[in-house]
């Protein structure tokens, strides 16, 4: 037999998909594991957002919509972006809807990329951004940033990684996995080196409707960003829609053209009725959104002050998204090891940091997108874990 793809064949599997699947081999054997390593919400899609989708069925909206989205969900982003960052969108030219926002960052990057373009991609970062750079053919950099300093971005630190082969930095606030919102000060550094050095930014907005302290800063609303700055979101979190794979993403025509043309090559589109659910979600009420974010917000601060309360176990308070970057310095500082412990002797399913780069090592990823009756039990398997350490 002729050999496969090289390329496919030295790409890593998804860690979290990984510990996920370890997880429920180990419930099916019979094990109570607590599994906190996912980033799915436990809420249900919100009841009007479920109803547009089946009157959309019901009025025989199941055939092929457009490749690049109705005009209903597009005119619905436009007016979104308006409305929320005072940005002009064309919403025939300037965005594009697609099967989950993981696709639209591959899209991206391969709109971008041309073979050996570098990619600048923070650290700690959510896990699929290095693969699907090098996928495209395009060679990731990763800026570590440093744990001692709560992984701040600083103008100083993006510099030292630019070279005549940069092409775009890839932000994600909030960030996944450490929970951290992007400063005004970041924004501003990452928006200096974007000009300076003539770099595309794309931006991963995904949890901007989930924040707790600060406010959520759209790249492309700062000035002279919005022809440079591709925004990726979509209504997997703020909407409990994940497995209705809906994103979108907006920026200059020439960029979304591209993606465009790749998706209409590949997935075509997604789904008609999920893109009439997304549109209803956009332009409808949000107080579910809003009850959501508050529950995560309880979620969180109870876990925080309960983790910090053991010895041995050390948790910083993230100001957005649904996870906790969590430190064992009672247990080490092997992630890999300190996870697989928890799995084994306290059944909790955690993702080790050092999937999400270097700057995530000595920490595992807990997330808090489900019932608090399991994350208290969660907290008192790590208690006796700890006792015992």
């Amino acid at each position: 037999m002729k050999p496969l793809s090289e390329l496919l064949l030295n790409i890593p599997p998804s860690a979290t998909i990984a510990v996920n699947d370890k997880a429920k081999a180990l419930k099916a054997a019979g094990r109570d594991v607590i599994s906190l390593a996912g980033g799915d919400p436990d809420f249900d899609t919100p009841a009007n957002i479920v109803q547009a989708a089946f009157r959309a069925i019901e009025a025989g909206d199941t055939h092929y919509p457009p490749s690049r989205g109705t005009p209903a969900i597009r005119k619905a982003i436009a007016a979104k972006m308006k409305r929320e960052y005072g940005l002009e969108v064309d919403p025939a030219t300037q965005v594009l809807v697609g099967p989950g926002a993981k696709f639209l960052i591959y899209a991206t990057l391969a709109a971008l990329t041309n073979p050996g373009d570098e990619i600048l991609i923070l650290e700690p970062y959510w896990v699929s951004y290095v693969p699907m750079t090098i996928l495209v053919g395009g060679t990731p950099v990763t800026v570590t940033l440093p744990a001692e300093r709560g992984f701040e971005i600083t103008a100083s630190q993006l510099a030292e990684h630019i070279t005549s082969k940069t092409k775009a930095i890839l932000v994600n606030s909030p960030n996944n996995p450490t929970g951290r919102v992007m400063t005004p000060a970041e924004a501003e550094a990452i928006r200096e080196i974007a000009i300076e050095h003539d770099l595309y930014v794309i931006s991963d907005e995904m949890y901007e409707k989930l924040i707790y302290e600060g406010e959520h800063i759209n790249l492309a609303s700062l000035p002279g960003m919005a022809e440079r700055t591709i925004t990726i979101n979509g209504h997997s979190k703020a909407y409990a829609m994940t497995g209705w794979r809906l994103g979108w993403m907006a920026g200059p025509s020439e960029i979304i053209n591209l993606a465009a043309k790749l998706q209409s090559q590949s997935v075509t589109s997604a789904a008609s009725f999920t893109m009439a659910a997304g549109a209803a979600a956009l332009e409808g009420p949000q107080d579910a959104v809003e009850e959501m974010r508050l529950a995560y917000k309880a979620r969180r601060d109870f876990l925080v002050d309960a983790l910090n309360d053991i010895p041995g176990v050390e948790c910083d308070l993230p100001q957005g998204a649904f996870y906790l970057f969590v430190r064992f310095p009672g247990l080490g500082s092997d992630s890999m090891a300190i996870a697989n412990r928890l799995l084994e002797e306290a059944e909790i399913a955690g993702t080790p940091g050092i999937a999400f780069g270097q700057a995530g090592e000595g920490h595992v990823r807990f997330s808090y997108a489900t019932a608090m009756s399991e994350l208290e039990r969660a907290v008192e398997r790590i208690r006796k874990l700890m006792a015992h350490a």
